[in-house]
């Protein structure tokens, strides 16, 4: 099972500078140590930091026409910073890995969520026609990735 962890943002992360506190080096430390600890025991699956809002876009759609709206966003809280993709045996698994997270991110105030991510098989039996698309979707995009 996959799991994402959505790391949401914050003042801080919403910021265009690292921060002022010099601790940016010792947290980044911290992250690639909690990331390396998950490649070594074979469930991390990716992740990465996200730029502030700022540097975004919202696209909405009205009656299947997009609009885009500059960034930034108001709700800091509302917004995502970051996000790792983990694979494990079970939520018990995805739970004791979030709660490794780095004490120094967020100077140990901060919000994650955790949220499973559908696999093919959720959605109810595939023809064979249908599993072999969607196999091969994933795969391209996965040679894609590299």
């Amino acid at each position: 099972m996959r799991f994402m962890i959505i790391r949401k943002a914050d003042a801080e992360t919403e910021a265009e500078s690292a921060p002022a506190d010099g601790g940016h080096e010792a947290l980044m430390a911290q992250m690639m140590a909690y990331n390396e600890e998950m490649a070594k025991a074979g469930v991390l699956v990716g992740g990465d930091g996200l730029m502030p809002s700022s540097r975004g876009f919202r696209i909405k759609f009205s009656n299947g026409t997009p609009s885009v709206i500059d960034g930034p966003f108001t709700e800091a809280k509302e917004l995502v910073a970051g996000f790792t993709m983990i694979k494990v045996s079970s939520r018990e698994e995805a739970l004791d890995w979030v709660k490794r997270w780095p004490k120094l991110d967020g100077h140990g105030n901060v919000e994650l969520e955790l949220r499973q991510v559908y696999e093919a098989e959720d959605f109810g039996p595939m023809s064979a026609e249908q599993k072999e698309q969607y196999d091969s979707v994933f795969a391209l995009s996965e040679e894609n990735a590299r």
